[in-house]
């Protein structure tokens, strides 16, 4: 039984009975306490026992004679109660409302009307020359007519009004600290750890602590991560696989190729064979998921930019790098080294001149790579993006890779939970701008 009980009380729905029923506790003992207090220290007038009062007086007064109906109204005219005889026609002047009403009236009584025994004749919103009252008839000709005080709060409002604000403060305070504790705390944790999510397999991202729903909801998280590891883990071994058991076959081509006496065909074979062997080289290279696995260490950025330009300036390009000498931050070094090194080869293959930028902005490394190409038009900047995508149209050349460079740099950004953008440089060519934290976690 107790087993059952805490079994119950872990679920986001017994929690939230719990809640309500602490609630009901909290506001009977704390809406009784207060009751009693404005019983006792304040005393309002009371609708309906007024209504009575007034029923009453005005049976008495039925039965007596004229001469006897002052002596009762007197003795009944104490308290601050203000009792008169009015003519049946009074009753004309009776109106629904008044203009000088509170509107905290006005709402009382349209949220917590009065009961129904006895109903003042008029009814209970009755007011005559802008003044409530509450009347009742003594005989076919006379009304028995109360004037209100001006300004008052019913008694019976007041304490219905003390316990509903007792009972909705308490909701809402309880339920405010569940909803952050149980629900809205957790759903963050969870939707951080998927943000930080990629698929190569190590341990549980998401944390499985909490109610059983939210438990639930983060082992399926964890479950679904680890079969999309091994779906792409099987895909890229056999598509690895593929790919080597593809050299033997084109190396045999190769040497027959260069058996063939006619000059012409043979260059032509051997161009084929070239161009597939730099496919496999690029595909096998796009599948090697080393950035993934590598760790993070802290390391100067700026060193491995003025490095990558150094190389790139000792092949004969024309590459500078322009930023500060010394950056340190953690990232991966040899992903972000091949990324910067995809990056520059494009922009010397389509470019004359390359400028390679780095700066801090709000707490972000920012590096650009601008070229003076002929740049990419806006509709396709998201497609290069994609493996194997090629736009012919604007970088045309015979060294055209396959489209594979762009990917491995922007799947190497996204693990570093940053971005890659391609923007226009004027007058011409193309900015490749990468945006990194400076402290990856």
């Amino acid at each position: 039984m107790g087993f059952r009980v805490s079994q119950l009380f872990s679920t986001i729905h017994g929690q939230i009975t719990a809640v309500i029923f602490a609630c009901l506790i909290i506001a009977f003992i704390i809406g009784s306490t207060l009751e009693s207090w404005v019983r006792e220290e304040y005393s309002a007038p009371d609708m309906e026992s007024m209504s009575a009062q007034v029923s009453a007086i005005a049976s008495v007064l039925a039965s007596a004679a004229p001469a006897e109906r002052e002596v009762i109204l007197a003795a009944a005219n104490r308290k601050d109660v203000r009792l008169a005889l009015q003519p049946l026609s009074y009753s004309e002047r009776f109106t629904t409302s008044s203009p000088d009403e509170p509107f905290i009236q006005v709402l009382l009584d349209r949220l917590i009307p009065p009961e129904n025994h006895p109903v003042p004749f008029g009814g209970w919103r009755t007011f005559a020359d802008g003044k409530r009252v509450l009347a009742a008839q003594v005989d076919q000709d006379t009304l028995l007519v109360m004037e209100l005080p001006e300004s008052f709060l019913r008694n019976d409002a007041l304490i219905f009004g003390s316990n509903y604000l007792v009972a909705t403060v308490t909701l809402l305070i309880l339920f405010s600290v569940f909803a952050v504790r149980a629900i809205t705390s957790p759903l963050r944790r969870i939707a951080s750890a998927a943000m930080k999510a990629d698929i190569s397999v190590g341990p549980a991202l998401f944390e499985e602590d909490g109610s059983v729903e939210i438990v639930a909801l983060a082992r399926s998280l964890n479950g679904m991560q680890r079969r999309i590891s091994t779906m792409v883990e099987s895909r890229t071994r056999m598509l690895r696989g593929i790919s080597h058991d593809l050299r033997t076959p084109l190396t045999r081509l190769r040497l027959r190729a260069e058996r063939v006496r006619e000059e012409e065909v043979r260059e032509a074979l051997l161009g084929d064979i070239e161009r597939i062997d730099r496919l496999l080289k690029e595909s096998l290279g796009y599948l090697r998921d080393n950035y993934q696995r590598e760790l993070s260490q802290r390391t100067d950025l700026a060193s491995v930019l003025q490095t990558t330009c150094d190389e790139f300036a000792d092949m004969g390009h024309d590459v500078q790098y322009r930023g500060p000498a010394r950056m340190a931050t953690s990232f991966k070094p040899l992903a972000l080294t091949r990324a910067i090194t995809n990056l520059c080869e494009n922009a010397v293959k389509f470019g004359t001149h390359v400028d390679v930028e780095l700066r801090v902005v709000d707490n972000h490394a920012i590096i650009d790579i601008a070229d003076d190409g002929p740049g990419i038009p806006e509709e396709y900047r998201s497609r290069v993006l994609e493996p194997f995508f090629k736009l012919d149209a604007a970088r045309q050349d015979s060294e055209t890779g396959f489209g594979l460079g762009l990917s491995i740099v922007a799947e190497i950004v996204q693990a570093h939970h940053g971005k890659l953008v391609l923007l226009d440089r004027e007058p011409n060519g193309l900015v490749a701008r990468v945006t990194l934290p400076l402290e990856q976690k």
